[in-house]
């Protein structure tokens, strides 16, 4: 998947109104992600993405063992003001359904495995519909 295409995916799928703000929720969600994800698993998965979109996946100067919850939180506050926190956890689940579909699936295991089991439901929700939170 080229730049463009992971880019135009997003910003239609979260319906954000430019680059600007979908460029900011790709950001604040792959950047949580790399501090969640040790380093190699991080530039792995990074080596799948369009250059200027995995590269936020290496940005991470330490390891964090966020829950899903504080991830969430996370995300939000690298978003910026104006986004609030239902806002933040919907773009990070249209940035993971994009993420999804852009790399393989063995590295998708591979990042999953590195995961609690609670991370599940980013990579099942999708965009659409409600978000169960049960395991």
């Amino acid at each position: 998947m080229k730049f463009e295409q992971f880019v135009g995916q997003v910003q239609n799928r979260a319906r954000l109104p430019n680059q600007g703000e979908t460029m900011r929720a790709i950001c604040a969600t792959l950047e949580t992600l790399g501090e969640r994800l040790n380093k190699d698993e991080a530039s792995h998965l990074a080596a799948q993405l369009p250059p200027g979109v995995g590269d936020y996946l290496r940005l991470a100067k330490n390891q964090k063992s966020y829950s899903l919850d504080e991830f969430f939180e996370q995300v939000a506050e690298r978003q910026g003001a104006g986004v609030d926190l239902p806002d933040a956890v919907y773009h990070a689940r249209v940035v993971f359904e994009v993420l999804q579909e852009a790399v393989t699936q063995g590295q998708l295991n591979n990042v999953r495995d590195q995961l609690p089991p609670e991370y599940n439901v980013l990579f099942e929700a999708g965009s659409e519909g409600a978000m169960s939170r049960t395991g």
